[in-house]
């Protein structure tokens, strides 16, 4: 190699999974990188020589060599590949699932495989939007409550319900063109918006709407057959008598007979319907776009046959009450009339069934929905981005346009008597003949039935598919496949509804359920275009969050106004399918817009927080637990199980947060991997313990360097964690004589540098669960100034159910007996303006006769630091002594003194709180240049004997306050 650039010597040196292009004087300088052979090993760890060729231009043959090219200068797939010209080649770049909890989900952009023509705006998401909104309500219900609502409340009627549409359609076009659609049509939408638990339970009530929406569409043909056809029933008609009214409202002589089908007629043609469309249904998907187009005919050419019957009549054989389009008809018809009925809709004075606006809404909104089919075929659709919002707001301002028309018309062509005894007033005024209408009316309504029992399986094999609902698993289906359990589930539901053969009592639920959806779509996008995140970019641009928030509200109106009864059980039901799913779901992360609100939220708050101090009133413990231990611990258990008990001790009602951190030994680029896998078990061992906290990581070459990166680094603002907790190192003695007591010491230290309080946990093995009750006292020695942090801790330690019946005792160390009355009174008024409840006792420290364990430790521990300060001295040789790595100096009556302090504070305690549940005492600072080894026994000295400790040390700034 020469300058960096390999040379023909040097190719047998080079690694064998390299393709190398010989290189000729006529050769133009070019950069050429080549592929990896298959299944070569990543080199992403050794370096990569840089390899500059010479090589002619590369001919057709050669680029097809190399259509699998990588960079593997940057270590990635090429830009072509990844976005999706690989395709090119013929290859098929895999679709990414839906995410799961565990799993990396990676954005893949690939070209999909063509599975056939691709469809436009109008055959894609117009015509079929244009025929699920144009169902029976229209044909047989319409000019029925133009008569029972008078002309003006009608139009009203169309209105309200059109604008819930619209707004919900410019929500949709909004959420539809923000990315790549799957399947599960408004399931999909919301559930990437608003979560899988929110997407669930709204998915599952629209697939039951849908299920409804198929029994009624059969209701509708069925009663439009027998109507037409009266001979093919059963059972004997139902006959009304009708009193006829004037147009003033008195009523006049004689009567009207009206013969309606039989309810159990309805019940026998509608099941034997239901199952024949469910055995086309089984045919698959390719049978059923067969069949789908010629349902869609049979509605425009009757559409167009009504409208002009309604311009040409009354024709001659039209009944008495057909007037034709008059004025005066329409000055008759403006205002309502609203009379009970019996359970076909016929007037009746004695009918059980009551009719106001809010009634009218509920029967007259499924003829408004629809607006979701185009969503749900955008698999076919060639531009996603632009079909689906243009075609179904142009589907539905043609079909509210519609209305609005006929309204006017239909209130201006007949009598109110006509309108509301004239259930088929559409096939009366037909041209030329009625029949085309009952064809039309029986084709769509098939055709609508059809398309229900076909979407509404493929609905809830696709909530199925995303393997939230562990209780969904049977309905799942491979890709292509058909989901044969789902529909036969749908058909259960939908013969059930038929059964019921009241088409009037079924159009509110399925309103409700549809309302429901759509009171989704609306949220999901009032909280996206609210939330603003960087990755919502919408292509349509007509949209405010303002008039999402107007659609859902309008929405939940709609709801209420029509039936409460039918509003709470809806919501109920969502209600307890979210919670389901909250429970037994499976976790997935969709990048749902809750996680942006709660993302947004925090960043707010800690904005609003700055970095001031937080007043005393508002000071919440954020407890930084230091999960390694001094020792060991399985290999499955990350933390020890009693720090993350004591870790929810510290929370008041479980308020605040808790940072678990475990320093990870070694380099980080090599034990990066270790690292994020003990952050997940640390993670899911937290969840486990039932811990409000954060687990993290850090790799650092010792214990001590990573504490010390963690105690400048960790946090943000005020959320910073201001107590370190962690266990006192019990076992130092046997584990390692040096690295323990200098780590500790070099902890402490870095606590005190940081202005971070400490609470080190003696007697950790024997801290009690929130199963454990404890008896007694919680003994305080307060004997440095620490902000109140120390009676904070105990009025904490009160809150939790282990310590409930304990009461509180605060030792005051008083330097003599004449100072005690008068400390006492102090701390006793000082106590009650702190709203604490504590018995107050001043001590003088001195050593008791009786404690004679502390005295034979005093002895132990004057021995073992002779013996290492001789072995000191021997090393130094005459030289500066040397401790740790670093100079120190030892002045023995000083740590004569030292020794004798904590004997006094020992013996002071076994005296007084032997039997206490815990004691909590003030943690004195390692002295300046002192071994930590003579600190550490100090510290033994110091919890001698005692079997349940707390030592705490607060930090430059009070915790409690007096003031209110």
């Amino acid at each position: 190699m020469e300058n960096g650039i390999d040379t023909a010597d040097d190719m047998d040196t080079l690694p064998p999974n390299r393709q190398y292009t010989p290189v000729g004087s006529h050769d133009r300088a070019v950069v050429q990188m080549s592929s990896m052979g298959a299944g070569a090993p990543s080199t992403s760890h050794l370096p990569l020589p840089a390899t500059i060729k010479l090589s002619s231009p590369p001919d057709d043959n050669h680029l097809s060599s190399h259509t699998e090219s990588k960079l593997e200068l940057f270590g990635f797939d090429s830009l072509v590949n990844i976005l999706g010209l690989k395709s090119m080649t013929g290859e098929q770049v895999a679709t990414p699932s839906s995410p799961r909890d565990g799993e990396d989900v990676a954005i893949t952009i690939g070209r999909p495989k063509e599975t056939g023509p691709k469809l436009g705006t109008l055959m894609g998401v117009f015509v079929p939007c244009l025929q699920n909104i144009l169902g029976i309500i229209y044909y047989i219900r319409f000019s029925w409550i133009v008569g029972m609502g008078g002309i003006g409340q009608s139009l009203l009627l169309v209105a309200f319900c059109g604008s819930c549409t619209f707004l919900t359609s410019i929500s949709l076009s909004a959420i539809a063109t923000n990315g790549a659609m799957k399947g599960g049509g408004p399931y999909y939408l919301i559930g990437r918006a608003l979560g899988p638990e929110v997407g669930v339970s709204i998915g599952l009530c629209f697939f039951l709407g849908n299920a409804v929406a198929g029994a009624m569409y059969v209701l509708g043909a069925v009663e439009t057959f027998l109507d037409a056809v009266p001979a093919a029933g059963f059972f004997q008609e139902s006959v009304t008598v009708v009193n006829n009214t004037l147009a003033n409202g008195t009523a006049s002589a004689g009567a009207t007979t009206i013969s309606t089908p039989s309810l159990h007629d309805l019940q026998v043609y509608g099941v034997i319907v239901t199952i024949l469309l469910c055995f086309i249904v089984f045919g698959g998907v390719k049978i059923i776009n067969r069949v789908a187009p010629a349902f869609l005919v049979p509605v425009l050419f009757s559409l167009f046959c009504i409208f002009i019957g309604i311009l040409v009549a009354p024709r001659h054989n039209a009944p008495s009450g057909v007037t034709g389009l008059h004025a005066s008809t329409f000055k008759d018809n403006w205002s309502s009339d609203y009379q009970p009925t019996n359970n076909a809709g016929v007037p009746d004075p004695s009918g059980s069934i009551s009719w106001d606006f809010n009634a009218l809404v509920g029967l007259f909104f499924p003829a408004v929905t629809g607006i979701m089919a185009g969503s749900n075929r955008s698999a076919s659709l060639k531009d996603t981005q632009r079909s689906i919002p243009v075609g179904t707001l142009a589907a539905t301002l043609t079909t509210t346009t519609m209305y609005f028309i006929s309204v006017l018309l239909f209130g201006a062509l007949a009598t109110r008597e006509e309108l509301l005894t004239n259930r088929l007033l559409t096939a009366t005024v037909a041209w030329p003949v009625p029949a085309i209408i009952y064809i039309g009316i029986i084709l769509s309504t098939l055709g609508a039935a059809l398309q229900s029992l076909t979407g509404a399986p493929r609905l809830l094999a696709a909530i199925a598919n995303d393997d939230i609902l562990p209780v969904l698993n049977y309905f799942k289906v491979s890709e292509g496949g058909e989901p044969h359990l789902a529909t036969l589930f749908t058909a259960f539901i939908c013969i059930g509804c038929v059964v019921i053969g009241n088409l009037d009592l079924i159009t509110p639920t399925i309103t409700m359920f549809f309302l429901l959806c759509y009171a989704g779509v609306n949220l999901s996008c009032f909280l996206l275009d609210l939330l603003d995140a960087p990755s919502w970019r919408p292509r349509w641009k007509f949209h405010h969050w303002s008039l999402s928030l107007v659609g859902a509200l309008l929405c939940i109106v709609i709801m209420f106004s029509i039936s409460w009864a039918f509003t709470v059980v809806s919501l109920a039901l969502a209600s307890l399918i979210y919670y389901y799913v909250s429970i037994k779901g499976k976790a997935g992360d969709w990048g749902d817009g809750f996680k942006s609100a709660y993302f947004q939220l925090a960043l707010r708050s800690l904005r609003s927080l700055g970095a001031n101090q937080v007043h005393p009133k508002n000071w919440y413990p954020i407890p930084l637990i230091f999960c390694r231990p001094w020792g060991k611990l399985p290999e499955n258990v990350p933390c020890h199980p009693k720090l993350a008990d004591f870790a929810n001790f510290m929370k008041k009602k479980g308020r605040g947060m808790s940072i678990f951190v475990s320093i990870l030994d070694g380099d980080y680029p090599s034990r990066a991997e270790d690292a994020k896998v003990m952050c997940h078990q640390l993670a899911t061992y937290i969840e486990y313990k039932k811990c409000e906290g954060v687990a993290e990581i850090v790799v650092a070459p010792t214990m001590s360097d990573g504490f010390r990166s963690v105690v400048q680094t960790m946090g943000l603002g005020n959320l910073k964690p201001n107590i370190v907790v962690m266990r006192y190192p019990e076992i130092w003695r046997r584990e390692n004589l040096t690295q323990i007591p200098s780590t500790f010491v070099s902890i402490i230290n870095d606590c005190i540098i940081a202005n971070k309080a400490v609470v080190i946990v003696k007697g950790l093995d024997e801290w009690p669960n929130e199963y454990q009750r404890q008896y007694g006292t919680i003994d305080l020695y307060w004997i440095v100034r620490d902000g109140g942090l120390m009676l904070l801790l105990s009025q904490i330690l009160l809150t939790k159910a282990s310590f409930e019946s304990c009461k509180i005792q605060v030792f005051c160390i008083a330097e003599e007996d004449t100072e005690a009355e008068e400390l006492k009174s102090d701390v006793k008024k000082f106590l009650y303006d702190l709203r604490m409840q504590a018995e107050v006792i001043v001590v003088t420290m001195s050593v008791s006769q009786g404690q004679d364990d502390s005295i034979e430790a005093f002895s132990a521990a004057q021995r073992r630091i002779a013996s290492y300060l001789a072995d000191m001295m021997a090393a130094a040789n005459g030289g500066p002594l040397m401790a740790d790595g670093k100079q120190v100096m030892v002045n023995e009556q000083q740590v004569e003194k030292f020794l004798y302090t904590t004997l006094k504070l020992n013996s002071t305690i076994l005296r007084y709180s032997r039997m206490a549940a815990v004691v909590l005492v003030s943690l004195p600072p390692p002295p300046l240049n002192h071994p930590a080894y003579f600190y550490m026994e100090y510290m033994d000295l110091l919890v001698e004997n005692v079997p349940r400790m707390l030592i705490v040390r607060g930090y430059r700034r009070d915790v409690v306050t007096l003031f209110t």
